[in-house]
């Protein structure tokens, strides 16, 4: 099957040098230039991995990341002509899996592209996701019967850390902000100053860890945020 990628990006020229070299290298591409275009296009097809412009009009690739994130797991690499390790940050916060700078060397991206699509494959097989189940290790959830369990034995969560817990699990190997997990699970508007994340993920960690302090399933990255 050919592999499938989605260019969203503002610049005509850049859209059409990425589609070229990904072309080459026997990948499929189609484009898009503003975030409405990419939504769309993401709603009516299947696709592999986005490569998707920070500074794009109407709607930036931030907010952008962060829609698709809401309902797909494809990786996705951003651009930009940014640089500054805030700008990295905040698009990795956002959902991304990689961040490139402009301007960069194609060959370079393509590698990147390789490489997220090789992990995206792995972990899909490691963990043998089907829509109701999610396998990680030793850890098992089930999502119809809001089920947990860690080496056979069943774990007891409440609704609001199973629901923290399958979504960490369903973006495995993704970076998910405190603000992103917030508003994901409770459905309403974060406040920085609101510490309920980390107090929830303190107690995921007492429940399904064999030393909470040395966490194997749930990682702290600083700064950033979650992930499994």
């Amino acid at each position: 099957m050919t592999t499938k990628i989605l260019v969203v990006d503002d610049d005509k020229e850049i859209r059409n040098l990425i589609s070229i070299y990904l072309e080459n290298e026997g990948m499929e591409t189609q484009k898009a230039e503003d975030a409405f275009e990419a939504l769309r296009m993401l709603d009516e097809g299947d696709f592999d991995l986005v490569i998707l412009d920070i500074m794009l009009p109407k709607m930036d690739g931030i907010k952008t990341c962060l829609k698709i994130r809401e309902e797909r797991n494809m990786p996705i690499i951003m651009i930009s002509a940014k640089s500054e390790d805030m700008d990295k940050i905040q698009g990795l916060a956002s959902g991304a899996d990689d961040y490139l700078s402009k301007p960069f060397n194609p060959l370079e991206l393509i590698a990147r592209v390789k490489s997220q699509l090789r992990r995206y494959k792995k972990y899909n097989t490691e963990t043998g996701n089907t829509q109701a189940e999610i396998i990680i290790g030793d850890l098992k959830i089930n999502a119809d019967t809001r089920q947990v369990w860690v080496q056979d034995k069943e774990v007891r969560l409440t609704p609001k850390e199973f629901e923290i817990l399958e979504l960490l699990a369903r973006n495995k190997g993704i970076v998910l902000s405190v603000e992103k997990i917030y508003e994901a699970v409770w459905k309403e508007e974060f406040f920085k100053s609101d510490n309920t994340v980390m107090v929830h993920i303190t107690k995921i960690r007492d429940k399904i860890e064999a030393e909470p302090k040395h966490s194997i399933y749930i990682k702290t990255v600083w700064g950033v945020g979650y992930k499994i």
